[in-house]
């Protein structure tokens, strides 16, 4: 059985490297490949591996693009350190993940899943493997914030939210039932974090939930006027220079 491990952290590469040779001592093991261009000018020389071990965050980049220049057809265990709650499309295409660091019994249960598999089928399920690569390749967004609630904590759900404004240097979210809390950040910060199929940034002050809008005119200026759910101290408009990408976004 020929195993290659793909990981750039050299003191985690040791560490699987010693896990797998005590629970597979007759497989022979790797030496260390740290890069996507190491990994796939490997595999282009070299015989088809048994089993591959595949960090995703490697010395040049993310290895999901080692799929994009060599069509492997060994299975694959990946390695990450990323939270769980992204990786759930390893489970559902029936390929497994560890998460750093590596545990003895996670390794055997993912080998055991892995020996299961093939007792059944003898490739690499590949169209699977496409799909769980073109979902860890779409952005994370954010999903909750934490705040305060007196002398506690709690945490408000994206979910809740019909827009966020700022005042005075203070950034707001305005939930769908009138509440508001402070957040500790900036609208420049939201926008890099919230899926933009559902919020847009209208103004320097202003973003968006697509449900929040209720009615939009003309203003001055080539500018929108826009009612949302809850009335705002000040004019929620469209920016002119915002106008045109906001009426893409809308017609989506």
């Amino acid at each position: 059985m020929d195993i290659l491990l793909i990981e750039d952290e050299f003191p985690a590469y040791k560490r699987l490297q010693h896990l797998l040779s005590s629970q597979l001592p007759t497989a022979n093991i790797s030496e260390q490949i740290e890069s996507v261009s190491g990994a796939v000018n490997y595999l282009q020389n070299r015989p088809t591996p048994t089993l591959i071990f595949m960090d995703i965050q490697l010395a040049d980049g993310l290895s999901f693009s080692i799929f994009e220049q060599y069509e492997i057809q060994s299975p694959v265990i990946f390695t990450t350190a990323f939270d769980q709650y992204a990786l759930k499309a390893f489970k559902v295409h029936s390929i497994d993940y560890l998460l750093k660091p590596i545990e003895e019994e996670a390794l055997e249960i993912a080998l055991n899943k892995y020996q299961k598999f093939y007792q059944v089928k003898n490739q690499l399920p590949a169209q699977a493997l496409q799909q769980l690569v073109q979902q860890m390749q779409r952005p994370s967004y954010r999903e909750r914030f934490l705040i305060k609630a007196g002398n506690s904590l709690s945490y408000l759900s994206i979910n809740e939210i019909a827009f966020f404004y700022s005042d005075q240097s203070l950034v707001f979210a305005k939930k769908s039932n009138g509440k508001q809390h402070h957040l500790d950040t900036t609208l420049d910060q939201l926008e890099k974090e919230l899926d933009p199929t559902h919020f847009f940034r209208v103004s320097r002050k202003l973003i968006v939930h697509l449900n929040a809008i209720q009615k939009i005119d003309p203003y001055f200026n080539g500018r929108l006027l826009l009612s949302l759910v809850h009335a705002t101290d000040f004019q929620a408009t469209v920016s002119r220079d915002r106008v045109n990408d906001f009426k893409a976004w809308l017609d989506r």
